[in-house]
């Protein structure tokens, strides 16, 4: 049974994650913290567009920001992303159960067309 994530907690989480930009944030901090500066220089957008999508992305549980002296790092938040991975697979698990009835079923079937072909010749 998939654990229970409270939906708006798990509608927010994809909502940071419907977008391109905090998706490309999300795998550059897969590869460990970096600063606002660094995560902005991929994009064609200034440093307050990439801060508003750290924001969301910081509301969603995706990310927490340090604080190093003058550098504020930010760091990808992995428990988060394996609710999403846990829910998922709830639907993941259910549609393979569902394709391996059908492979039986078509399988079934192909097993009845070659004994009846074989008859008729």
């Amino acid at each position: 049974m998939v654990q229970s994530v409270p939906t708006d907690r798990l509608s927010a989480t994809f909502a940071a994650l419907a977008d391109p930009t905090r998706r490309a944030i999300l795998a550059r901090l897969a590869s460990g913290e970096a600063s606002v500066t660094e995560l902005a220089e991929p994009f064609d957008m200034s440093l307050p567009a990439v801060s508003k999508h750290l924001k969301v992305l910081e509301r969603a549980g995706l990310i927490a920001r340090g604080r190093e002296a003058q550098w504020r790092p930010c760091r990808l938040e992995a428990a988060r992303l394996k609710e999403v991975a846990d829910w998922v697979e709830h639907y993941r698990r259910f549609w393979e159960q569902r394709l391996d009835r059908l492979d039986a079923y078509l399988q079934e079937l192909q097993r009845k067309e070659k004994r009846h072909g074989r008859k008729r010749k």
